[in-house]
C-alpha cells in the first residue's frame, strides 16, 4: 500500500521538484484555497480535488458559476497534452472516465430545484440578503418573534409579506408589547422584498426545502456523489447566492454529529467566486462564517474556497484554510504587487527558490502548492505541475444533462411545488373570521338603532280621548333617559360608516391576541 492509496495526487513534476503533492484525505477536512488571475486554471484544480474526493467515497458540492464544469458528468475527451502531462508527472494508470454527478439549479432550469424555507434562513441572513438598515432588521426580528409567538410559520415570501402587513395593521399594539415597529420600516423592508423577488428568491424560498442528505450521497460502486449547483444565473443576484452558501453551512453544522478527526470527510464544500462571502458583510455575519469555518471541521466537512487573490478572504478565516494551491498573480501595479508579497508570506519558505517571483511566474496549469503532512503542519511550498483530469472539461450538452438528471437519484424529489399552509393562508383566515365577527355586529348594532327608533315613535304616539277632538298633549322624553336608551341613542347617533369602521377596527385590532 502506497502513500497515494489514502491521497489525492494533486499534481508534480513541476521545476523544483519531481515527487508528487498529496492531499491526505485525513487532512481532507481542514478546508483549503485555490486562488490565482483569472484563466490561470482555477476551475481545472477544483475539478481535480473533486474527482479525487469522488473516488475516495466522499460527497462533493461545488457551485459551476460559468457553466463550465457540468462536463464532470461524462468521461473526458482524450487529449495530447493532457497526456504528456500525466507522463511528466508520473501518474500511472491515468485515463478518462465520468464523475457520478447530480445537477441542482436554483431556478430549476439546469437541475433539480434548490429550495428552503424563510424560517430556516432566519433574521440575520435574510437582513444580510436585503441590506438592512439596523432599524430595519429590528422589525423583521419581530416579525419573526411573532412568527413563534402567535404560531404563524413563514415559510415563502407572501407569508413574509402578510407578516409586514399584519404588523403594520397592529402597530400600536406590537410596539408596546415588542418595540417601536414603524410604517416607513415596514415600507423599505416591502420594497426590498420586491426586489429580490424579481431576482428570482421566489423559488428558493419555497416548498419542499431541500434534504442535506441528498448532498452527502454514493453512487452505487461506492464513490461519493458530485453534485453541481449551476450558478450562472444565480451569479447576477451576488447576495442571494452568498446567503445561500452560509444557510448551507449553516445548516451543516447544526445538523452534523461531531466526528473528530476522521480518516476521510463526511463532505466536501467547494465555493467559487468566494469573495462574495465577504464583500460588505457586516462584522456579525464575518464572525459567524469564521465560527462556522474553524468548527464545522469536526464534523467532517472540508470547505475550500476559490477565488482570485487571497486578499479577499479575512485573515480570521484565511488562518483556517490548510490546503494551499496558489495559481499565477500579475503585478501590473504597485497595488497588485502588494497584495502578490503578501501571498508568498502565507506559505512555508523553500529554500529552493523564491516564493513571490513563482506566484508571479508560473504559467497556465502550473501553481504554488502546500498541502498539511505529518501531524497537520503546513508543508514546504513547492512549484507544481498540476494534474489532467479524467472527466470532461467544459460544459455538457443540455440532452446529456436531461438524460442524466432523468436518471438522477433525487428525480421528481424537488421538482413540484408545495404550498403549505403558514401564515398567509392563516391570517386571511383570522381576517375573514374578523370581518364576519364585525358583520354581525354592525347588524347587531342596526337592529339597536331601529328597535330604539321604534320604541322612541311609540312613546311620543298616544291616540286621542272618546268623544272629544282635543289632542292629548304629547308626552316628552325624559332628560335623563335609562342606561338601556342612552346606550341605544348613541348607537343610533353612531350608526353608518363611522360607526361600521369603528367596529371593524376594534374587532381587527384583536387579531393579535385572537388565534
Amino acid at each position: 500500500m502506497t502513500d497515494t492509496d489514502h491521497a489525492i495526487i494533486v499534481g508534480g513534476g513541476g521545476e523544483s521538484q519531481q515527487e508528487p503533492q498529496l492531499l491526505h484525505h485525513r487532512f481532507g477536512n481542514r478546508h483549503g484555497l485555490i486562488t490565482g488571475a483569472t484563466g490561470t486554471g482555477k476551475t481545472i484544480t477544483m475539478q481535480i480535488l473533486a474527482e479525487g474526493f469522488s473516488d475516495a467515497g466522499v460527497p462533493v458540492f461545488l457551485t459551476d458559476i460559468k457553466g463550465d464544469v457540468g462536463g464532470m458528468a461524462l468521461p473526458g475527451t482524450p487529449r495530447d497534452a493532457f497526456e504528456r502531462r500525466a507522463a511528466q508527472i508520473g501518474l500511472q494508470g491515468y485515463g478518462y472516465r465520468d464523475c457520478p454527478a447530480i445537477f441542482w439549479d436554483f431556478f430549476g432550469e439546469h437541475g433539480h430545484p434548490v429550495r428552503t424555507t424563510i424560517a430556516e434562513v432566519g433574521p440575520l441572513l435574510l437582513s444580510r440578503m436585503l441590506d438592512l438598515t439596523e432599524a430595519q432588521e429590528g422589525v423583521i426580528n419581530v416579525a419573526f418573534r411573532i412568527s413563534d409567538d402567535e404560531g404563524l410559520p413563514i415559510l415563502d415570501l407572501k407569508d413574509l409579506r402578510a407578516m409586514l402587513n399584519f404588523l403594520a395593521e397592529n402597530q400600536r399594539a406590537i410596539s408596546a408589547q415588542y418595540g417601536a415597529v414603524t410604517t416607513a420600516s415596514i415600507g423599505a423592508i416591502q420594497r426590498k422584498l420586491l426586489v429580490l423577488e424579481n431576482q428570482g428568491a421566489a423559488h428558493f424560498f419555497s416548498e419542499p426545502a431541500l434534504e442535506l442528505a441528498d448532498f452527502m450521497r454514493l453512487a452505487p460502486d461506492g464513490r461519493g456523489c458530485i453534485s453541481i449547483l449551476h450558478a450562472e444565473r444565480l451569479m447576477r443576484t451576488p447576495r442571494l447566492y452568498a446567503t445561500f452558501l452560509l444557510w448551507l453551512l449553516s445548516q451543516l453544522f447544526e445538523e452534523l454529529p461531531e466526528v473528530g478527526n476522521p480518516d476521510k470527510p463526511k463532505l466536501v464544500f467547494f465555493f467559487d467566486e468566494a469573495h462574495l462571502l465577504f464583500n460588505g458583510a457586516p462584522r456579525a455575519l464575518i464572525e459567524k462564517v469564521e465560527r462556522v469555518a474553524r468548527l464545522i471541521r469536526s464534523k467532517g466537512v472540508g470547505v475550500y474556497f476559490i477565488t482570485q487573490n487571497p486578499d479577499d478572504v479575512p485573515d480570521t478565516i484565511l488562518g483556517q484554510l490548510g490546503n494551499r494551491v496558489q495559481h499565477a498573480l500579475r503585478a501590473f501595479t504597485a497595488r497588485d504587487g502588494q497584495a502578490l508579497r503578501r501571498a508568498a508570506q502565507t506559505y512555508r519558505p523553500n529554500p529552493r527558490f523564491d516564493i513571490a517571483d513563482a506566484i508571479r511566474d508560473v504559467g497556465v496549469g502550473e501553481a504554488v502548492t502546500s498541502f498539511l503532512e505529518d501531524r497537520g503542519n503546513p508543508g514546504m511550498a513547492e512549484r507544481t505541475l498540476i494534474r489532467p483530469p479524467a472527466s470532461l472539461v467544459g460544459p455538457i450538452e443540455d440532452g446529456a444533462r436531461q438524460m442524466l438528471m432523468a436518471r438522477s437519484p433525487v428525480a421528481g424529489k424537488y421538482e413540484r411545488l408545495i404550498d403549505s399552509d403558514s401564515a398567509h393562508e392563516m391570517l386571511a383566515r383570522r381576517a375573514e373570521a374578523a370581518a364576519k365577527e364585525a358583520g354581525i355586529a354592525l347588524q347587531k348594532a342596526e337592529s339597536a338603532a331601529q328597535a330604539e327608533r321604534e320604541f322612541n315613535a311609540a312613546r311620543r304616539y298616544e291616540p286621542p280621548a272618546r268623544g272629544t277632538a282635543r289632542k292629548a298633549p304629547v308626552r316628552r322624553a325624559s332628560r335623563s333617559d335609562t342606561p338601556v336608551d342612552a346606550f341605544a341613542k348613541s348607537m343610533a347617533r353612531q350608526l353608518g360608516s363611522r360607526t361600521g369602521q369603528a367596529l371593524v377596527r376594534g374587532v381587527l385590532g384583536g387579531l393579535l391576541r385572537g388565534r
